[in-house]
């Protein structure tokens, strides 16, 4: 399972935080989070049922239940007290409110199953399988959820999210069976611009580059804007049964942000002045370490 948290990087520097939790009820969590969080909000963690979980966000989204029960409550309870993937997928569905859409990619490390639950207001799908993958990239796989519930375009490779998606497909495709923690490493930090046809770090490339993308291209997100994809991290079966991760920090490659260079360049974005801080390329650690800090609580 691969990953890599696309955001604004004045806001996203909070991120940079693995949570080890041991709740006196229900089963231990490892996360990404912001924190305080009461869920992972970036969404990549690991659990004591032995599930392990990302999701994307779907994109050009519509729809809300102000009555329904919010994201936060549902991820952290499913994450806390699911035994399984359909019991996660049960606790997400149930009084889902709308807000914050995401297709959530699953794993059981005990079954060596994989899911994917699609999870709009007034649609869901949950698919599983045992040999395959499942890939994201903020489009809807889901017809319904897609034409009814969302405003995206699904085959626009001018749009970076079909972009990504048509990228992961080649990838998967060409080292499908081969595929290792080494590879998934390598893949998140993919340039690879499939509507350019060429190496060039963009909005539309896997590991993301907003501010190097001058937005040129119709469906751009806009010129130069600081961000996209500020870390990255990748397990796999063996180290989620000993709690571990590989994490990296400032990019999923080694480009990283230098902060007073981008404003120097782009003086649009000085009123970011104190809040865009460096993000330097950090590189693939194991976590937690040695130092973690472990949080009991309910």
């Amino acid at each position: 399972m691969a990953h890599n948290s696309w955001i604004g990087y004045a806001e996203g520097r909070f991120c940079n935080i693995i949570i080890d939790i041991v709740p006196e009820e229900g089963h231990r969590m490892l996360m990404q989070s912001w924190g305080p969080c009461l869920y992972s909000a970036t969404d990549f963690f690991i659990t004591g049922a032995g599930l392990v979980g990302e999701e994307t966000t779907i994109g050009s989204f519509e729809g809300f239940e102000a009555k329904g029960v919010p994201v936060f409550v549902r991820a952290r309870k499913a994450m806390q007290y699911a035994d399984d993937i359909d019991e996660w997928a049960e606790i997400m569905i149930e009084n889902n409110n709308g807000a914050y859409a995401n297709s959530w990619l699953l794993g059981d490390i005990r079954t060596g199953e994989i899911a994917r639950l699609e999870l709009g207001l007034r649609h869901h799908s949950l698919e599983k399988k045992k040999n395959g993958y499942f890939t994201g990239s903020n489009v809807a796989e889901d017809i319904k959820i897609l034409r009814n519930e969302t405003k995206a375009s699904y085959d626009d490779i001018r749009d970076r999210r079909v972009a990504r998606r048509v990228r992961w497909g080649q990838l998967i495709k060409e080292h499908y069976g081969e595929i290792d923690v080494g590879l998934a490493k390598r893949m998140l930090a993919d340039h690879y611009d499939m509507y350019l046809q060429k190496e060039q770090p963009s909005s539309r490339t896997i590991c993301g580059h907003y501010e190097l993308d001058d937005g040129s291209v119709p469906q751009s997100p806009g010129a130069y804007k600081p961000a996209g994809a500020l870390d990255g991290k990748v397990v796999d079966s063996n180290m989620a049964k000993d709690w571990k991760l590989w994490a990296r920090w400032g990019s999923s490659c080694d480009i990283g942000f230098d902060a007073e260079e981008f404003l120097e360049r782009h003086p649009q974005y000085e009123w970011l002045k104190g809040h865009l801080k460096e993000l330097p390329a950090e590189a693939w650690t194991i976590f937690p370490s040695g130092s973690a800090v472990r949080l009991r609580g309910r």
